[in-house]
């Protein structure tokens, strides 16, 4: 599996995941097992079979989420606001004559309708290393779109 790269804010997200799935979710689901066991033949047991199948299902993500974590390296941004847009900056931009501002993130972060984008999506690869008061031009399949960097934090 190659590196990724992540936000601090988004290895600890996925930490906490990994620590709820591990620590309560299966234990929660460990329960649900047993108390469908008691309910009899297990051939037939709808409640044992959906448990069985969350239990699968959760320790598959444990598995996924544990391989993220172990090939990841947390970057922060590197600008502090004095230098071009990098993983981690908040872009502040202008476009239409309306602002709008962007977090810069791993594709695993990303959250386009939270304002956190890629870092290798058409937008946020056209934001990077970029300074304040620089304009970009974004191809994308609804058109070109002029954006103008505001701020970088």
């Amino acid at each position: 599996m190659n590196d990724q790269i992540m936000t601090q804010e988004g290895y600890n997200k996925l930490k906490e995941e990994l620590d709820y799935l591990s620590n309560v979710r299966r234990k929660e689901i460990a329960e649900r097992i047993e108390r469908a066991k008691e309910l009899g033949d297990l051939s037939e047991n709808a409640e044992y079979s959906e448990a069985k199948d969350a239990q699968a299902l959760n320790e598959g993500r444990i598995l996924e989420l544990a391989g993220i974590l172990k090939n990841v390296t947390v970057v922060e941004s590197i600008t502090n606001g004095k230098g071009g847009v990098d993983m981690g900056s908040h872009v502040k931009v202008s476009i239409n004559g309306n602002e709008r501002e962007y977090v810069i993130v791993s594709f695993n972060e990303a959250d386009p309708l939270s304002g956190k984008i890629s870092n290798e999506s058409p937008l946020g690869m056209a934001f990077l290393g970029k300074k304040k008061g620089d304009e970009v031009v974004v191809e994308t399949p609804k058109g070109k779109f002029n954006y103008k960097i505001l701020e970088v934090k």
